[in-house]
């Protein structure tokens, strides 16, 4: 019995430490969707990493690459010799910080500000949440009429600049469906909840069961 107990603790326990790792890589309901890059620049490497959490960039181009802001500010770049930087004038380098971009933007971040470049990699590659490849909002998008069927959410491009030249990343956001693999929170607390009274049960078994093995009771 105690031994049934066990194993149904710790799988609540799994389940209920898997749920916010999944939330933090991506939200499996959602999938991001590259369509091209245009235009096309060979050694300029993108991908979406964890369903729809953030871009990937390389950059085998030969040139310096610039990643836009949400104000049209110089956020990242990838220099030709592997370097890369993030500037920290730039608001994106805070709100970037989370995925929900739920942090404070100092009052000297701004895009009219003077960039101040901070090197965060040394092999060309840098990767980075940007909220206009995800949902922001709380909930399921309005336009998700059928929970369990494949939904646009909305098209997205996300500006660089090769060089001197203007490049953009497009892409579409769908919306694929509750992920049918993991557990419902409802049903991770009433495993918990059937745990902890199987637990509670077994105890006072073996509690009664003692008392009737002293001689004299």
């Amino acid at each position: 019995m105690l031994r049934f107990v066990a194993a149904v603790a710790v799988a609540a326990a799994l389940a209920v430490s898997a749920a916010p790792a999944i939330a933090h890589q991506g939200d499996p309901s959602f999938s991001s969707v590259l369509r091209s890059v245009e235009p096309r620049e060979p050694g300029l490497e993108v991908r979406v990493l964890n369903y729809d959490d953030s871009l990937e960039l390389v950059n085998r181009t030969g040139r310096d690459v610039v990643v836009t802001g949400y104000d049209g500010e110089p956020y990242a770049r990838l220099l030709a010799d592997g370097r890369v930087e993030v500037n920290r004038s730039s608001p994106a380098a805070y709100l970037n910080d989370e995925r929900l971009g739920r942090v404070p933007v100092p009052a000297g971040a701004h895009a009219g500000a003077e960039p101040r470049w901070e090197r965060v990699e040394g092999d060309g590659r840098f990767a980075w949440h940007d909220h206009r490849i995800h949902w922001m909002g709380s909930g399921r998008p309005p336009s998700v009429r059928d929970p369990s069927a494949r939904t646009k959410v909305f098209d997205y491009a996300v500006p660089l600049l090769v060089g001197d030249r203007p490049v953009k990343i497009h892409g579409t956001l769908y919306w694929v469906g509750e992920p049918g693999g993991g557990m419902p929170p409802v049903a991770i607390g009433a495993l918990a909840v059937l745990a902890a009274a199987a637990l509670a049960g077994a105890l006072a078994v073996r509690r009664r069961r003692a008392r009737s093995s002293v001689p004299g009771r």
